[in-house]
């Protein structure tokens, strides 16, 4: 029997390969969920990072699989909500229910907004918002149906609250994510399902860099660097762990009362 603050609970993650995904299923595993995850495992539009590999993810579910925690995971591609059901569908069948949802899959690239092609204006759009609609969107019918209330828990950003220079769609999609949310939490609230949003500001991982676009855009516009301050310098940048701890306070019966949140991890970001 397991124990630990998600007993008996099974939680889905979306972007789990690496980073913040792995991060937030490893703790729900070690706090005793099952966990469904998946991953593109690929390139999924223009970015100045490397992309998560099957061998990523592969990685990921043999972390999970020594907590001793069952695991089903497949790589599939957020914006085919086909593919979310049916895994969210084997999921359920397999392990028995649902009852935390992690939309944690996203992008980020950089660009002032009338030199960026429109491809990739879609393509954040499509994967940082229409993601978090069809990860909500397959999941929520399974909580739903199986009757045990639960907690569903959507990756937005510092950007999400705080517009950024050089990422006007990066923050139009991470300000859709909080309005999504908002709603989902009043339409879900009569089946006892919980929506919140976490904020994260830099984190450590291959996505949390700001690499070459980024760079040449705070060179070239100096002015921009003043929208990027923050309170906490110790440490510099958060650590996947640090969101997850976040992501599991949110997952678990002790937020029981939260729900149409904007939990901001952010070294104090927001308020500057």
């Amino acid at each position: 029997m397991s124990t630990g603050r998600l007993a008996g609970k099974v939680a889905f993650v979306t972007g789990a390969a690496r980073g913040q995904g792995r991060a937030e299923a490893l703790l729900f595993a070690e706090q005793g969920a099952d966990v469904i995850v998946t991953d593109l495992c690929a390139i999924p539009a223009q970015t100045d990072y490397p992309a998560a590999t099957p061998g990523d993810l592969d990685e990921t579910v043999a972390l999970l699989e020594k907590t001793g925690r069952k695991v089903v995971h497949a790589i599939t591609d957020v914006r085919d909500l086909a593919a979310l059901e049916e895994l969210v569908g084997r999921g359920v069948d397999e392990l028995g229910r649902l009852d935390i949802v992690v939309a944690n899959a996203g992008i980020v690239s950089w660009g002032r907004f009338w030199e960026m092609t429109p491809q990739r204006w879609q393509d954040m759009i499509d994967i940082n918002l229409t993601d978090v609609f069809n990860t909500l969107r397959a999941a929520a019918p399974a909580m739903i149906d199986a009757g045990n209330g639960g907690s569903i828990i959507a990756t937005s950003s510092v950007a999400g609250i705080k517009s950024l220079p050089g990422q006007a769609h990066y923050s139009a999609a991470k300000h859709g994510v909080v309005g999504l949310a908002k709603s989902a939490a009043i339409e879900l609230a009569p089946y006892n399902i919980r929506v919140n949003t976490v904020h994260p500001w830099g984190v450590s991982t291959a996505m949390g860099a700001m690499g070459v676009d980024g760079e040449k855009v705070f060179a070239d516009n100096p002015s921009y660097t003043a929208a990027m301050g923050q309170f906490l310098f110790e440490p510099p940048i958060s650590s996947p762990e640090d969101i997850a701890n976040s992501v599991l306070f949110l997952a678990s019966d002790e937020s029981r009362t939260i729900t149409g949140t904007q939990l901001t991890v952010d070294h104090g970001a927001t308020k500057i």
